[in-house]
């Protein structure tokens, strides 16, 4: 078995490495080539912790595995990560135990190339100012993965909790760009990418706030009840996302969902978009948002790509197992 701890991930693999691997896994899921295993995430009940599991397989690439893990929010009083995770990945032709792969950084950049992806095929081409929604850990890979995709010249953002702010002034500062706190509804008219990547159960970004050719990646959904966008403005929009079946149970078009503004046949694809079947954005004044709802096929592949890394640069422990 070949073991990659996470104090090595940082200096195996990066945002451009992570943007491909996902890239290609979405393009292989609207191909059919790989499929998502049903999600199972539960609160267990012990240091509030929510624990669970993700998996899949790809025959393209030969990628088989889970990833186990959850989120801990005491963890930060320790000096630890709240979320923690680790990735398996087993032989696809006979089922042993291939690799233990830590997926603390690798959850990171695996789902900041998400939005990233989205934000590359989707946003409009003029955009210039990226909005943030959301100044915790997550929200500096996202701003670092965003910025790559188009020539943004400012960075303006909101946050529950203002003192937080500091993260995305910091961020947006190493990327050369100027950051500004603003108000929800200046946010929702100036903005022309908006990320949001919070845990919230409300919604935070309303209809009313959104104005224009804009292009959301709502990153923070993951689980049934989660939700922060408006229902209405999920109504309004081209919708994508990495996996269908999971943005309407526990990504952020549940709620739409639910309400009867809009059905699965809305929803596209994002690997249809990449495949060239789905045309994407129709014109800078559309307005498009991804639910990026975070799928196992996604660690794997970033793990999968960490391995290869692993092995041809030494790092990797080898034990019979």
């Amino acid at each position: 078995m070949i073991i990659v701890p996470e104090k090595e991930i940082a200096g195996l693999i990066g945002a451009t490495e992570s943007f491909t691997a996902v890239e290609q896994v979405f393009a292989a899921m609207s191909r059919g080539d790989a499929y998502n295993f049903p999600v199972i995430r539960e609160a267990i009940g012990h240091a509030d912790a929510l624990y669970g599991f993700k998996s899949g397989f790809d025959r393209a690439g030969l990628a088989l595995g889970l990833k186990s893990g959850g989120y801990w929010p005491g963890n930060e009083k320790l000096g630890l990560p709240n979320h923690q995770s680790t990735i398996f990945l087993f032989d696809a032709d006979t089922g042993k135990v291939k690799a233990a792969i830590g997926g603390n950084l690798l959850t990171a950049l695996r789902t900041a190339a998400a939005s990233a992806v989205s934000i590359s095929y989707l946003a409009p081409k003029a955009a210039k100012t990226l909005g943030m929604i959301g100044a915790g850990h997550q929200s500096a890979f996202q701003m670092r993965a965003a910025v790559a995709q188009r020539d943004f010249d400012r960075v303006i953002g909101w946050n529950l909790h203002p003192e937080m702010l500091s993260r995305l002034a910091d961020t947006a500062a190493e990327l050369g760009l100027p950051f500004e706190a603003v108000e929800l509804d200046q946010l929702g008219a100036e903005a022309d990418v908006i990320i949001s990547i919070t845990s919230s159960f409300d919604p935070i970004l309303l209809d009313a706030h959104v104005t224009g050719g804009t292009h959301i990646a709502c990153m923070g959904t993951d689980t049934k009840g989660k939700q922060e966008v408006d229902a209405a403005l999920i109504a309004r929009a081209t919708l994508f996302t990495d996996e269908i079946a999971q943005s309407v149970s526990i990504g952020e078009c549940q709620h739409a969902v639910a309400s009867g503004l809009i059905t699965e046949a809305d929803i596209s694809e994002m690997g249809a978009v990449i495949n060239g079947a789905h045309p994407g954005r129709s014109s800078e004044d559309e307005l498009t948002l991804f639910d990026g709802t975070g799928v196992g096929l996604q660690d794997l592949a970033v793990a999968s790509a960490v391995v290869d890394l692993a092995l041809a640069k030494g790092v990797a422990t080898v034990v019979d197992f």
